[in-house]
């Protein structure tokens, strides 16, 4: 079996558990046969690898940022999106709207499309998300991706978006309704969140944008910092330890961990490579990983019952031996 097959399958199986966990299981033996599909898939994981930790590509930031419990809030929220109809608006069929009366149309049909939705309601009739790129992202293609993503994800369901282009960073307002037209109910769930924006991130690269939905913990990110009103309530002792909203405990520590070890055997993998560009990825990753926020976190408290900074330095090692043995420049 060839170097190139044996490298493409570690890829697909530890790449799919960085890139894709629980969105999409890609069961491969350990040395698959070398074939197209399996080839493909790997491609698309080193381009996601480079995008990572080579690229540091911008994340996709796609938000549930609330919902209307009712007609008269859920008309409120597409005046305020279409700053009371001067921008344009787009629904789920493609056509663009705007002005008042426009608006007013979109809420009468909203309304009576499907069940009706009273002017208040004590569940939520429609979700608002917002899917957004940092400042510098071409406006347009934020918008065309994020209508390819309203057709992919609410094929079924009403849906009306507007893009904001007027502040620091392009974004596309986008509100739902939460029953489908077909009667189902949209209840967003974390899967389908990191999905969301897996869409979002793939039909932004389909633009030409570089743009990544990767989790935390395959960035090895650590716990985020405090923000202000907590370290000033810290010192003033009125928030303890045991108060803060950060990432911590046993599910914490098992996803970064097996991340890290993923890391570690697509390492290995690429340093087994007979292809000079595996080889030189693979020294990147080592620097990326070593680099993180969460190896350095770890490294600096030893002695605790689980140590992931130890998993992180493990990837050092494993470069050097085979960098001094391939005589690859580091």
């Amino acid at each position: 079996m060839s170097s190139a097959s044996k490298v493409d399958g570690v890829l697909v199986q530890w790449g799919d558990r960085l890139f894709y966990p629980g969105i999409r299981i890609v069961r491969t033996e350990p040395t698959p046969r070398l074939n197209s599909k399996v080839q493909l898939h790997a491609a698309v994981i080193r381009r996601r690898i480079e995008l990572t930790v080579s690229k540091r590509a911008p994340q996709v930031m796609v938000k549930v940022t609330g919902g209307g419990r009712g007609m008269g809030a859920i008309a409120a929220h597409f005046r305020y999106i279409s700053k009371d109809g001067r921008l344009e608006f787009e629904d789920d069929r493609g056509v663009i709207h705007q002005g008042k009366e426009a608006l007013r149309e979109l809420a009468e049909q909203w309304r009576l499309g499907g069940s009706l939705i009273d002017e208040s309601s004590p569940r939520r009739e429609a979700f608002n998300l917002m899917l957004s790129m940092p400042r510098g992202t071409d406006a347009q293609s934020v918008l065309q991706a994020a209508r390819e993503f309203a057709r992919i994800e609410l094929s079924d369901h009403r849906y009306v978006m507007v893009l904001h282009e007027h502040q620091a960073n392009p974004h596309v307002h986008l509100s739902v309704r939460a029953e489908s037209m077909s009667g189902e109910r949209l209840n967003p769930r974390k899967a389908d969140l990191h999905r969301w924006r897996e869409t979002f991130a793939e039909r932004l690269r389909s633009r030409g944008i570089e743009a990544e939905a990767t989790r935390q913990a395959t960035r090895c990110e650590g716990r985020r910092p405090e923000d202000l009103w907590q370290r000033k309530a810290r010192e003033e002792g009125r928030l303890s330890m045991t108060d803060q909203p950060q990432k911590s405990g046993n599910s914490y520590q098992r996803s970064r961990n097996g991340a890290l070890e993923a890391w570690k055997q697509i390492t290995q993998a690429l340093l087994n490579s007979d292809q000079a560009a595996d080889q030189e990825l693979a020294l990147r990753i080592a620097g990326f990983i070593n680099e993180s926020a969460f190896a350095k976190e770890h490294s600096q408290q030893p002695g605790r019952e689980v140590e992931p900074g130890r998993a992180a330095r493990a990837v050092e090692p494993v470069v050097s031996r085979h960098a001094g043995e391939r005589g690859i420049e580091r």
